[in-house]
C-alpha cells in the first residue's frame, strides 16, 4: 500500500432507490449541482440499477459520487434507465432502445447487477443477462479490467492462508465482446443420429486479439510491468492465432515482460500462488472464469469492481458481483464493490483521478475503523448494513477536507427514480 492508504489499482486512465417502478421510467433527468466553487468539470452520467441488489448499491455510490463531486468542483448529471429484469417487467425487453441510446450519449455508465430467479426460465432473447451482452456491444466496450487487491484489513476474510493470500495485487483484462459469446454459427439442432445438439463458436479476428493486447501491455506497463496471456494454445485453433498476435504486439512493449500459460494452469496457479500474478490477459470465457476465481482470494466478490472501455466513447463501470436476489430489500448488501466501481469511473472514465483517490481511501478508512457487512464480517469488527456502510463511507470522504453544503437540484419528468434515488431510505425492489 502507499502511503498515502489510497488503494492500489496501480494503474492510470487508458485513454484521453428504486421502489415500486411506474410504467414510465424512461424519462427523467436528473441534475446534481455540487461544488465548493463553480464546478470545473461538468459529466453525464447514465445509472442503470437493475436488478436485485442493483438499486441498493447504485444509492448508496451516487450518494459517495455527488459528495466527492461537491469537495472536488465537478458537477454530474444523472440519467437513470431500466435495464436487465426492471426492463423487462417495465417494456418487455432486457435492453430498451432509449436505455442504450442515453448510454452512448453519456460520459460514462454506472450499472448496479442484472437478473434474478423470476426470469431464469425466460427464452434466451428474454433473459436479463442477454441485456447486459447487448448493452456491451452497443457501448463497444472491448476490455474489461478487474483488479483483484488483497487489502491488509481484509486478508483474513481469505479463504486462503494468510501466507499466500496476504501482499496479493493483481489485475483481469478481459475480452468482452468477441469469443465464444458471440461467435457463430451457434444454437440449437440435430444431428446425423437425430440427437438434439448445442453447439457454440470460439472466434477470434486478428484486429480483435491485438486491441486488447495493447490495453494489457500497457496496463502492465503502468503496473509492475509483467504480463501473463492465458490461453488454451495446446488444443484450440483460437488461442494459437492469440498466442501468435499476442508475441506480435509484444515487440511494441520491449519494457513488459510476457509470459504464457494455459488457462488450465493458470486456474491452480491463482489457488497456489496467486503473487506470481501482476496482469493477466485473456479471452472472454476465460476471463470471466478467472476473473471471478481471482475476486474470492480477496476474501468478498463483494469488494471488487470493474471497468469496462473501449477506443472511444463512454466506459461501462460496475461491481462483478451478481443480483444477489435472495439478500435483495434487505440491507444486507456490501455496497463496497459499486462504490469502488465509481472511484475507476472517476479515474478510467473521465480522468479525474484526485476525485478516485479520494473514494479509494475513504473506503480504506472505513475498513480501518472497523465496519464491515456480513460477506466480510469477523469478530471484533463491526456488523453494518448496506445503507450505514454507505454513511460511514461519506464520513470518510467527508473528513479528508472540509466540504461546503452540496445543493441538488432534481426535475423529475413522469419518472419513478427520482424519489427513491434522492430518498436516504428507499425501498428498493425485490
Amino acid at each position: 500500500m502507499a502511503a498515502s492508504h489510497c488503494l492500489q489499482l496501480n494503474c492510470k486512465p487508458l485513454a484521453n432507490k428504486f421502489g415500486k417502478l411506474s410504467p414510465n421510467p424512461i424519462a427523467k433527468v436528473s441534475s446534481i449541482r455540487c461544488s465548493v466553487t463553480t464546478p470545473r468539470k461538468r459529466y453525464t452520467v447514465t445509472l442503470l440499477p437493475g436488478d436485485g441488489i442493483g438499486p441498493e448499491v447504485i444509492s448508496v455510490a451516487k450518494n459517495v459520487l455527488n459528495l466527492t463531486a461537491s469537495i472536488e468542483g465537478i458537477q454530474f448529471e444523472y440519467k437513470e434507465r431500466p435495464v436487465g429484469g426492471a426492463a423487462l417487467d417495465l417494456t418487455g425487453v432486457p435492453l430498451p432502445e432509449e436505455t442504450l441510446l442515453t448510454a452512448k450519449q453519456s460520459d460514462a455508465v454506472l450499472l448496479g447487477a442484472i437478473g434474478g430467479y423470476k426470469w431464469d426460465n425466460n427464452e434466451k432473447h428474454l433473459k436479463p443477462e442477454t441485456g447486459l451482452l447487448h448493452l456491451r456491444e452497443g457501448l463497444k466496450v472491448f476490455a474489461n479490467l478487474r483488479p483483484a487487491s488483497v487489502l491488509p484489513q481484509l486478508v483474513d476474510a481469505s479463504t486462503l492462508k494468510k501466507e499466500v493470500a496476504e501482499g496479493v495485487d493483481l489485475m483481469v483484462v478481459r475480452e468482452l465482446t468477441g469469443g465464444i459469446y458471440f461467435g457463430k454459427p451457434r444454437g440449437l439442432g440435430t444431428n446425423e443420429n437425430g440427437e438434439q445438439i448445442g453447439f457454440n463458436t470460439e472466434v477470434y479476428a486478428s484486429f480483435e486479439i491485438d486491441r486488447i493486447a495493447r490495453i494489457a501491455f500497457e496496463t502492465a506497463r503502468k503496473r509492475r510491468g509483467k504480463l501473463c496471456s492465458v490461453d488454451k494454445a495446446n488444443v484450440l485453433e483460437a488461442s494459437m492465432l492469440w498466442r501468435k498476435r499476442v508475441n506480435a504486439i509484444a515487440s511494441e512493449f520491449p519494457d513488459v515482460e510476457l509470459s504464457h500459460m494455459y488457462v488450465d494452469n493458470a486456474a491452480m496457479q491463482l489457488v497456489r500462488n496467486p503473487k506470481q500474478f501482476d496482469t493477466i490477459v485473456t479471452n472472454n470465457i476465460f476471463g470471466d472464469i478467472l476473473s471471478d476465481e481471482a475476486s474470492m482470494i480477496t476474501g468478498s466478490i463483494g469488494m471488487l469492481p470493474s471497468a469496462s472501455v473501449g477506443e472511444s466513447g463512454p466506459g461501462l463501470f460496475e461491481p462483478i458481483h451478481g443480483s444477489a436476489p435472495d439478500i435483495a430489500g434487505q440491507d444486507k448488501a456490501n455496497p463496497l464493490a459499486t462504490v469502488l466501481s465509481v472511484a475507476m469511473l472517476l479515474k478510467y472514465g473521465l480522468g479525474e483521478v484526485n476525485a478516485a483517490n479520494r473514494i479509494e481511501a475513504a473506503v480504506l478508512d472505513t475498513l480501518n475503523r472497523g465496519f464491515r457487512t456480513g460477506d466480510i464480517y469477523s469478530p471484533g469488527t463491526k456488523l453494518v448494513g448496506c445503507k450505514e456502510m454507505g454513511e460511514e463511507v461519506l464520513k470518510s470522504v467527508d473528513s479528508q477536507v472540509p466540504a461546503a453544503p452540496c445543493h441538488a437540484v432534481c426535475s423529475s419528468e413522469d419518472s419513478p427514480f427520482a424519489a427513491a434515488l434522492d430518498s436516504p431510505n428507499p425501498n428498493p425492489k425485490t
